[in-house]
């Protein structure tokens, strides 16, 4: 093929793949570390029907939110990634074993008549037999509150409410890692022993989570 042409195929891909990355990286500046969670008494509707608020939610010991959806293949796995998904039941366990009780969010409002709607919201979470709530975030109210980019996207928060740890699960999105580094276990964990968070921001890693557009 005339290498001229084959730039031509190859430059669409590549802008996709930035156009990709770019979104999961720009919008909200995230909430930085010691500051107190936004919309505490902001109501979610959750799939058994219930409303929930983070106050409400709370544990003795802090509260962890997973920014969640239901497609994205770092949540629900691909090829050669299980997704995080599959921890989110033991990691409730843990986070709950310290203290700290556990709340899914889908800001996806985008995709609110499709693949994130309640309906599917609600399919998910019976499938996967979810252990915690699973709450819809109108118009991305709290994800843009929170600045969350990503699905997943983690926060976790001390009884103050304050975050001590915020970014990824661990880092087994990367098959270029030499060893596995459970990053929120060990959150959680420090966090139950009231010591202080060692690695207390991580890069987030996932899908972007998709805001709707507003127009101007």
């Amino acid at each position: 093929m005339n290498p001229y042409l084959r730039n031509l195929l190859v430059l669409p891909t590549i802008a996709i793949l930035m156009a990709s990355f770019n979104m999961a990286s720009k919008g909200p500046k995230p909430l930085k570390v010691g500051k107190t969670a936004p919309l505490q008494d902001y109501a979610m509707t959750n799939v058994d029907g219930s409303s929930k608020t983070l106050k409400g939610l709370k544990g003795e010991k802090g509260l962890l939110v997973i920014f969640s959806c239901n497609t994205c293949p770092f949540v629900v796995g691909a090829e050669k990634f299980a997704g995080w998904e599959v921890q989110y039941n033991t990691i409730n366990d843990l986070a709950a074993a310290n203290g700290v009780n556990t709340v899914l969010v889908n800001s996806n409002e985008a995709k609110r008549e499709g693949d994130d709607s309640m309906e599917a919201m609600k399919k998910r979470a019976e499938l996967k037999a979810y252990k915690m709530p699973y709450v819809e975030d109108k118009d991305s109210k709290l994800a843009d509150a929170f600045g969350a980019r990503t699905t997943p996207h983690v926060y976790l928060f001390n009884s103050d409410m304050k975050l001590v740890y915020t970014g990824s699960i661990d880092n087994t999105w990367d098959s270029k890692r030499s060893e596995d580094i459970p990053y929120l276990n060990n959150a959680l964990d420090q966090l139950g022993k009231g010591q202080k968070i060692t690695a207390p921001t991580t890069d987030p890693r996932g899908c972007s989570i998709k805001r709707k557009q507003v127009n101007p």
